[in-house]
């Protein structure tokens, strides 16, 4: 698979010097898959010919718009310097096109960019900090490789604004911090599959004289029968990471960089956000094709009729001889990862929830049964499914929900209870804080009645308390069980079961399942105002549970009202959308009652109806369509753009530095796939030179 691309050269036209303050895109989303806009003193061609590269000298990454991403956006009294002086005398646009049908019946395009510029000196001046692995080695189906670079940063202080991800077909997730006194501030984090566009940072922070910049990138080798190396091919990776920054001018400093690999000890700090991968759906896999330069032409078939375009995704798959030896459990009612990443497992053991468990003012009425005798809480290995410790025993009567802080302390809800435990993990099973009254159920702040789950915001240590089958409320509490406020009982928003709690915290939001209602709602976590509702037909009227990584996963549940088939869901936050749907093979899903994601992306639900917890791991599939395009040739030319830019010499004296891969290397190339024919070639999706050494 290819990218069609057309370069467009054009002189700045500016004998002063001046500044670029505004980009914008024109292009249809239907035709164009994204567009890459480059600065540069010499372009490589100023004639519309097939030439290799962008620019014989530095290229700086100026602007990216890709499909289905936010457009770049230039805070107030910043710009980029061009024209006189600035090292940027040539504005390279290169516009790759993912659907080449609007070209049929002669057809043109006219998506370009709109530049806005002045001649008036800004406040500040934008910038480029790109962190670049040059010596990571993914060994073949070996299933996670990590790129990790830090470097010490040494110059006036520089403010991100956005940021961008690159690799090729195995980066997984790429994401980049700052390091101030050994705390780790998240500039971006996104997957490098989706559109390849500038992202808004996720905080408003500034790096200074002394931070350290760090990025890491996670790959996988599943799939590969070789050894990949960093490098320019389509066969090669990439691990790039782009600040976009803008600083004072009197200071300025267009292009930095860093190509040090990071120490263990540094990494071992990383948080472990930075090693989830972020699921790309199917629909975001946009197929596009190639077409090769053909001099005198009329038109090109791309590819020939009886050819095929293949693309690959990942799709979640039940692990069907997970776990190996039986667990022996009761109605499987919440899950939970530990510290160590393993499994969590809260069971109710031989007791069940029946018609005749509780009363109408919801007292439970079998507490003459006692407290369950078997171990309720079992710690189990991901990998095989082999029980690691079991506690809980003669500790609760009917569990529900379960999670962990970040002290791998245990916190709990008991309907029967009508309480929050917070257990220690140590298999002593030492209750260290209780909020409720045993078996008394209210709605005061002191009261909970049937509790459903709690979240944990991992930096306060805040709690948040769904409560629940009664009185369908969010409680928010002090590390301490301190009452802070509440929501939900008094607007209105919560009517039928909030189930399941999930605390998102790239967004300091509460996202709740509010189960009979069948939707999924968010809330910032310290006002409780309402952020946005997901109601999916496909959901059938009941959403069950709910986690977070960057997307949301979800399981529905068999509802009276509606009909619908019970399975998982994968979801994107922002657009709403549902990316795909996952369910067991052979043993259906009865009622999942909770889900949870482990960082090497294999999710478990857990089923209190048939007492089972279900594995299911990512598959990549592989997708293959018939295509004939006839494509009209524009008046212009298009053709293949090749880098050329050796960088052999400057890595060699490298630590670890391997050549292969390095004879034809841009900072950025292709990703996709080359045919057998033209492995020789380096097909790259842009050129971009090492910035000049500067102080980083």
């Amino acid at each position: 698979m290819y990218f069609i691309i057309v370069s467009l050269v054009l002189k700045t036209l500016m004998r002063c010097l001046s500044s670029t303050v505004d980009f914008i895109p024109h292009a249809s989303m239907d035709t164009v898959h994204h567009m890459l806009l480059f600065g540069c003193q010499t372009p490589a061609s100023t004639r519309s010919n097939c030439v290799p590269g962008t620019c014989e000298d530095e290229a700086s990454i100026l602007y990216a718009w890709a499909r289905n991403a936010p457009p770049t956006k230039l805070p107030k009294d910043v710009g980029f310097k061009v024209g006189k002086d600035s090292g940027m005398s040539y504005f390279v646009l290169q516009i790759h096109y993912g659907d080449v049908s609007a070209f049929r019946d002669h057809h043109r395009d006219c998506s370009g960019l709109t530049l806005k510029m002045t001649s008036k000196p800004q406040p500040f001046i934008a910038g480029i900090y790109l962190l670049m692995s040059v010596d990571t080695i993914i060994l073949p189906g070996k299933r996670v490789t990590n790129a990790d670079i830090a470097c010490e940063y040494t110059s006036y202080p520089i403010y991100p604004f956005a940021f961008r991800t690159h690799t090729h077909h195995l980066g997984k997730v790429v994401s980049g911090y700052r390091i101030r006194d050994g705390k780790w501030s998240l500039i971006g984090r996104q997957s490098p599959q989706l559109p390849q566009a500038f992202y808004p940072a996720n905080e408003e922070l500034n790096v200074k004289n002394g931070d350290t910049i760090a990025a890491r990138c996670v790959f996988t080798g599943e799939g590969r029968t070789y050894k990949t190396y960093i490098g320019g091919t389509s066969e090669d990776e990439m691990c790039n990471f782009y600040i976009m920054y803008y600083m004072d001018s009197k200071h300025a400093i267009p292009y930095m960089s860093c190509i040090e690999t990071g120490s263990k000890q540094l990494f071992r700090h990383i948080p472990a956000e930075a090693s989830i991968p972020i699921r790309v759906s199917p629909a975001h896999m946009n197929s596009v094709v190639h077409m090769e330069h053909s001099a005198g032409t009329k038109t090109h078939i791309i590819p020939q009729k009886d050819s095929m375009l293949v693309f690959f995704y990942y799709h979640l798959e039940p692990v069907l001889a997970w776990p190996q030896s039986s667990l022996q459990l009761g109605q499987v009612s919440g899950l939970a990862l530990d510290t160590n990443s393993n499994l969590v497992i809260f069971h109710r053991g031989d007791h069940h929830w029946g018609s005749n468990s509780f009363n109408s003012q919801a007292r439970y009425l079998e507490r003459s049964l006692g407290p369950i005798q078997q171990s309720t809480i079992l710690i189990v290995d991901t990998a095989k499914g082999n029980i690691l410790q079991a506690s809980g025993r003669n500790m609760f009567y009917l569990p529900h929900g379960i999670t962990t802080d970040k002290e791998n302390n245990y916190w709990v809800t008991d309907v029967a209870l009508h309480q929050v435990l917070k257990v220690s993990s140590d298999g002593r099973d030492t209750i260290l804080l209780a909020l409720g009254e045993a078996f008394t159920p209210g709605s005061d702040s002191k009261h909970f009645c049937q509790p459903t789950d709690v979240a944990v915001d991992p930096k306060s240590g805040e709690i948040f308390v769904s409560d629940g089958y009664c009185n369908t409320r969010i409680l928010r509490f002090s590390p301490k069980g301190q009452y802070l406020s509440e929501w939900g009982a008094e607007t209105g928003n919560f009517s039928r079961v909030p189930h399941s709690l999930v605390f998102l915290a790239d967004r300091q939001e509460v996202c709740v399942a509010d189960r009979e209602n069948g939707r999924i709602q968010c809330f910032i976590a310290e006002t409780g105002e309402f952020v946005k509702e997901i109601k999916k037909d496909e959901f059938g009227g009941e959403v069950f549970a709910i986690t977070y990584n960057g997307l949301l996963f979800a399981v529905n549940g068999d509802s009276p009202y509606h009909s619908a088939p019970i399975r998982g869901f994968i979801i994107n936050y922002s657009s709403k959308d549902i990316l795909d749907t996952f369910s067991p093979n052979k043993k259906e899903f009865k009622m999942p009652h909770d889900i949870v994601e482990t960082r090497d992306g294999s999710i478990f639900v857990g089923d209190a109806d048939s007492k089972t917890v279900f594995k299911f791991t990512e598959k990549l599939h592989r997708s293959v369509k018939k295509a004939g395009i006839q494509v009209q040739e524009l008046q212009g030319e298009i053709w293949r753009v090749l880098g050329t830019l050796n960088l052999g010499n400057f890595f060699a004296s490298h630590k670890g530095y391997s050549r292969q891969g390095f004879d034809q290397l841009s900072t950025e190339s292709s990703d996709q796939e080359h045919n057998d024919e033209d492995s020789s070639d380096s097909d790259n999706e842009e050129y971009s030179a090492l910035p000049p050494p500067q102080s980083s």
